[in-house]
């Protein structure tokens, strides 16, 4: 039997940890094979918290480095520094990030200058429009050159990569381990955290969920974005609009204004990660500027507006799961009230398919790196989309 192997998983955010926790419990099944050992940078740090308790994730490192009003240069050298300590105290044979954040990147670079492989989870997503979303378009790049191993959710990402250069070999198309982290947090009896969602009523409003918090969107186009929320609840008087606003000042400042006071808008601070996927399942309709969000919505057959003008996931608008509004006023109002207005348009979004995950692709990176190391004589079949 070949030596077991030692994997360092880091992340740093709230999405990293609830797309990092399945892969690091898929891997935790199989003990005889894997040493795992979870560093966060706590980039996000309440809502960080949340999820790893959730998932009954422990790491074993904690770099604690949020700070108030953190400048994107502020984490990356507070995080490499401490990544750098921890990979020279772990020595793993391998190192696992996530996605598109400057932990993702910071982890990428520390493994590297140490030398030790890089497998990226999520790799191969693009909008190649270096500022949008900014900085994280830049940041999965970096991830990606430096990865050895590179986990790309469908085909189309695996494409991307091959257009760039990156040796075939070297990709393995798993699925979307988000899809894994939602329907492991479904419960169609669930009882909300947040006192006040238990008090909706989910069968007297149609419930338009909402998330918005992107770096590119704030200032002017939240405040149309915000806007144009504010008409589709007053046209439509059958809708119940809940936000859980994002703690960060501008977008607070530009959101509260706008949407309080209106008895069918319930703001709220930020919810927990269980909460949000199981609002999400009993919602009508969801307006969002996330990436997470586009592969979640789908899974409930819940139609999205995605209140950007990029997407590197363009495989939910191809699939018709998603429609790309952009951030205007006039666009993101006309794409939702066209879906409340037009039950056709409805039904056509709600039955499409999901083009990201089968609730398989933790597995499959577990069982790539336990045939990578000579665990297990075949790897899994790569997910087809």
């Amino acid at each position: 039997m070949p030596q077991r192997r030692k994997i360092l998983v880091i992340f740093g955010t709230r999405p990293e940890a609830i797309k990092m926790c399945p892969v690091v419990q898929a891997l935790g099944r199989y003990p005889e094979w894997f040493d795992v050992r979870v560093a966060v940078t706590g980039q996000h740090r309440e809502q960080l918290d949340q999820v790893l308790r959730h998932f009954r994730v422990t790491p074993d490192y904690d770099l604690n480095i949020m700070q108030h009003r953190q400048t994107l240069a502020y984490i990356v050298t507070a995080a490499l520094e401490g990544l750098d300590r921890v990979i020279r105290e772990v020595a793993p044979d391998l190192v696992l990030v996530h996605g598109d954040t400057h932990t993702t990147m910071v982890g990428s670079l520390a493994a590297f200058y140490h030398k030790v492989p890089v497998g990226h989870v999520e790799a191969g997503l693009r909008t190649y429009n270096k500022y949008s979303p900014f900085p994280e378009e830049i940041n999965r790049r970096i991830a990606d050159v430096v990865a050895d191993h590179l986990f790309a959710p469908t085909p189309l990402n695996r494409a991307n990569l091959l257009r760039e250069g990156v040796d075939p070999r070297a990709i393995y198309v798993t699925g979307q381990t988000g899809v894994d982290a939602t329907l492991a947090t479904y419960r169609p009896d669930y009882r909300f955290e947040e006192p006040r969602l238990n008090e909706v009523d989910f069968r007297r409003y149609r419930v338009i969920a909402v998330t918005a918090h992107r770096r590119e969107n704030w200032g002017e186009p939240m405040r149309r974005m915000f806007t144009a929320m504010r008409r589709l609840v007053e046209d439509h008087p059958d809708t119940l609009l809940i936000y859980p606003v994002h703690l960060s000042p501008a977008v607070r400042e530009v959101a509260l204004p706008i949407l309080s006071g209106h008895s069918r808008v319930l703001l709220l601070d930020p919810i927990s990660y269980p909460d949000m996927i199981n609002l999400m399942a009993r919602s009508y309709l969801i307006l969002s500027d996330s990436g997470g969000l586009q592969e979640e919505a789908p899974v409930f057959g819940k139609p999205l507006v995605l209140m950007r003008d990029t997407t590197e996931r363009p495989e939910a608008v191809e699939a018709g799961v998603v429609v790309l509004a952009g951030t205007e006023t006039e666009s993101v109002y006309a794409a939702a009230h066209r879906l409340l207005s037009d039950p056709e348009a409805y039904r056509q979004m709600a039955q499409a398919r999901n083009p990201f995950g089968d609730g398989r692709a933790s597995e499959r990176i577990a069982g790539y790196l336990a045939h990578l190391w000579g665990f297990a004589p075949a790897r899994p079949e790569e997910f087809a989309g």
